[in-house]
């Protein structure tokens, strides 16, 4: 027996509405000593949404890694880039469906 139509729920993406909301993709190089041999230098690489030129949620993850984790920064090299500029967002006035 048929049940009818499939609905789909559409959800707008969290990440797309942080866009919106003037967040750009962040990304973060860090250098670091290793714990057990401090002359050596590793490579972490974080990204993720946040804010220019403040970066609340850079400085949150890289509070964290200096009061949790032993391996001491070196250096932080960041990129930033808005993804979705306002130029690029317009009203629909109308939309036209062929099927």
């Amino acid at each position: 027996m048929d049940s009818g139509p499939v609905r789909q729920t559409r959800s707008v993406s969290p990440d797309f509405i942080r866009q919106l909301a003037g967040y750009g993709l962040t990304t973060a190089e860090i250098l670091y000593r290793l714990p057990d041999h401090p002359r050596f230098l590793q490579t972490y690489i974080w990204q993720d949404y946040d804010v220019a030129p403040d970066f609340p949620t850079l400085m949150k993850f890289l509070t964290f890694w200096r009061d949790k984790l032993d391996g001491a920064l070196y250096s932080v090299q960041v990129a930033h880039e808005k993804l979705i500029r306002p130029a690029e967002i317009r009203a629909v006035s109308f939309e036209l469906r062929l099927h």
